[in-house]
């Protein structure tokens, strides 16, 4: 086994570790559903036909895949946790029988997929930095291109390099290797419940770079910040503590978000690609 595949199963060890509770607070608390909200509310504007096909990359316990089930969509939802596919799957049934089809892939693997889904979504989407798992973005952006359809839409949420917020609650707390773990430029361990994600931290131009990199077959549409001025998820006594001030943090969110400079903070941005 190369360090490559015991990094990656390590990774899905600590998500399946998690995949019991992750629909509680460590995986939707208010703080990760205004952010959800956000992202559905995108992908609403950009899907012209119901029913779509879309895809999952990353799809966790399957919150966003049951939503856009719901909607009328059919999603493959895919993960390379076990556990996390088994949660995905059981949503599919609650929905209705073949609403969601839940695959054990891992976004670093999407080759697997084109002998029985080429040429099949109208969108593709990754919530909650999936992606940042992925060792090589190139060579998903490669993968994922023969599954879209001309013209098809992919829409990204990436945990981003500069969240200030970030940055400020580690200083106070003088936790300065854990302040600096998203300005390491490659893959780094992040503990979760015992165990470890490797992951890697981007700006929005590095992701892209990347991405539309690949053989010409994806153009930027466009990227804004998500969460910018609102503190990260974990950081939710803002929003219980001082409601006011937090209410006023998203409304500098949304005038925001897109403009240069501020599109580059946050928590996370929020990509929209097209295939060509």
């Amino acid at each position: 086994m190369t360090e490559l595949d015991q990094q990656l199963n390590e990774t899905a060890e600590a998500f399946d570790s998690v995949a019991p509770t992750y629909d509680g607070p460590q995986g939707n608390n208010d703080m990760i559903q205004r952010m959800r909200d956000i992202v559905w509310e995108r992908i609403d504007t950009l899907l012209s036909e119901v029913p779509s096909n879309l895809i999952d990359l990353g799809c966790g316990t399957g919150i966003d895949a049951e939503h856009f089930a719901r909607m009328g969509h059919h999603v493959v939802a895919t993960d390379w946790s076990p556990a996390m596919v088994e949660r995905a799957a059981a949503r599919g049934e609650v929905v209705g029988p073949g609403s969601i089809e839940a695959i054990r892939c891992g976004s670093q693997e999407l080759e697997r997929l084109s002998a029985t889904h080429a040429d099949r979504f109208h969108l593709a989407y990754s919530n909650f930095g999936p992606l940042n798992c992925v060792p090589d973005l190139q060579h998903t952006a490669s993968a994922l291109a023969p599954l879209m359809k001309p013209g098809g839409i992919a829409l990204f949420t990436v945990i981003g390099r500069w969240c200030p917020w970030e940055m400020a609650h580690y200083a106070r707390k003088r936790r300065w290797a854990r302040l600096k773990v998203r300005f390491d430029r490659s893959i780094t361990p992040v503990g979760m419940n015992g165990h470890t994600i490797w992951t890697r931290y981007h700006t929005p131009r590095e992701f892209v770079r990347e991405w539309v990199g690949t053989q010409g077959t994806w153009e930027l549409v466009s990227y804004e910040g998500l969460s910018t001025f609102v503190p990260p998820p974990y950081l939710t006594s803002m929003a219980t503590n001082h409601p006011r001030t937090f209410r006023a943090m998203e409304r500098l969110d949304s005038v925001t978000a897109s403009w240069p400079v501020f599109r580059n903070l946050g928590d996370h941005f929020l990509v929209v690609l097209r295939r060509r």
